[in-house]
């Protein structure tokens, strides 16, 4: 029986994420505009970049997803509809909506587009699923604590043109299904209206009542204690499970990356699901290539999460918690010209530094960089910030339009 194909979802935070997402082997790419999604600090899309977008990923045979998933106030709720008119003429291929007032306004304003049920909306059992399609949702986007068990039982119970969307890749949340009120509690900044500040993600200590001011570290390891900092979701060894879960849609988390880590991720997964599908003997055969090319980007510790059971104290929160980092992001390579590959600066280079050549077909050529020139045609012995449009000339290797540089960390 031929393995049924899953769908690659992929995020961008920018028209140039995007672009990366398309290139690397997005089969589709979410994105959020500039209100009523929940990554408000991410770059996000202006109307002009989200036209551009789906002009961009339609012409490759990539699906656009928007988020439009806040949980909605009063006050909210005029602009989201004005928000689902622009929304209508732009036509992306899906939403992704938490609230129900939002999903009702969706199904009146623009009913050709899908409707998809964030993970926000707490989408744990069959019964919510069939409750969704009755409305008319097309898909829905399983809470991050459900196992494959449950998955596979949701799969089997509910009608069969339903599609299941569930995260395969990134950060996890302490907070059941992401939603959270620490970030509110601290800074006013809510989670649920796209604002949150990640206080998950910060170092703390303890103080004991009778002695204010007295700072007690809890020692985790050398670089401070992330008590709440949860591991990152990998699995990228268990594609099978995930295939036989019944699961329609792989979902990478990471709105607010960088185009190398959607690059890396993107890459990585494609080519996996791909040699899984071909022959489960050459995935298995290639894991160590995936397992080293995922660690090649800003990541925490791994995990499976919850979908073996409820994770122990080491596969959820627990020790060594802090991001790693194994390459920089240098720039995308946006044309050829005379030898020499125009970028968009992101990081410092100079000239004479070894650096890499990231191809969407998985190669990686070392190259030296031999000149960089500036847009007014200077010659520059490095490339330091604020960011710039340089021309860059290589040796050892060539490069081609999208194809991503970056210096591997030592």
């Amino acid at each position: 029986m031929e393995k049924k194909r899953p769908e690659l979802l992929i995020p961008a935070s920018s028209l140039e994420v995007l672009k990366t997402a398309v290139i690397f082997g997005a089969d589709a790419v979410y994105i959020g505009g500039e209100a009523f999604g929940l990554r408000a600090k991410a770059k996000n899309f202006s109307p002009e970049d989200m036209k551009k977008g789906i002009a961009f990923a339609h012409a490759r045979g990539v699906k656009v997803y928007v988020t439009v998933n806040i949980l909605a106030h009063n006050d909210d709720l005029p602009g989201v509809e004005a928000y689902l008119w622009e929304l209508k003429e732009m036509g992306p291929d899906g939403l992704i909506i938490a609230d129900p007032a939002v999903f009702q306004l969706a199904k009146d304003i623009c009913p050709e587009i899908e409707r998809h049920i964030s993970t926000q909306a707490n989408n744990t059992n069959y019964g919510t699923y069939r409750f969704w399609w009755e409305l008319g949702a097309k898909r829905v986007v399983s809470a991050r604590e459900l196992s494959l068990e449950e998955i596979r039982e949701i799969r089997e119970r509910i009608p069969q043109k339903m599609e299941i969307e569930s995260f395969i890749h990134g950060a996890m949340c302490i907070s059941y299904s992401g939603r959270c009120l620490l970030s509110n509690y601290f800074t006013g900044r809510d989670a649920n209206q796209g604002a949150c500040t990640h206080p998950c993600r910060w170092k703390y200590a303890v103080m004991e009542e009778t002695r204010p001011g007295e700072y007690m570290p809890v020692y985790e390891n050398e670089r401070g204690t992330f008590i709440f900092n949860s591991r990152d979701l990998c699995m990228i060894g268990h594609i099978p499970e995930m295939i036989d879960a019944g699961i329609d849609s792989f979902k990478i988390e990471g709105r607010m990356k960088t185009a190398l880590y959607v690059a890396t991720v993107a890459r990585t997964y494609r080519i996996a699901i791909d040699d899984y599908l071909k022959e489960p003997e050459l995935y298995r055969a290639n894991m160590p290539w995936y397992l080293d090319q995922i660690s090649n980007c800003t990541y925490r510790q791994f995990t499976t999460g919850f979908y073996f059971g409820k994770p122990g104290e080491k596969s959820q929160i627990y020790d060594n918690n802090t991001y790693v980092k194994e390459y920089t992001y240098l720039g995308i390579v946006e044309e050829e010209k005379d030898g020499m590959y125009c970028i968009q600066q992101r990081n410092k280079f100079s000239v004479g530094e070894s650096i890499e050549i990231m191809k969407p077909d998985g190669r990686n050529e070392k190259v030296t960089v031999k000149r960089i020139v500036n847009e007014e045609g200077a010659e520059q012995e490095s490339a330091p910030h604020p960011k710039q449009v340089l021309y860059v000339e290589l040796e050892g290797g060539a490069a081609e339009k999208y194809d991503i540089l970056r210096r591997e960390e030592t």
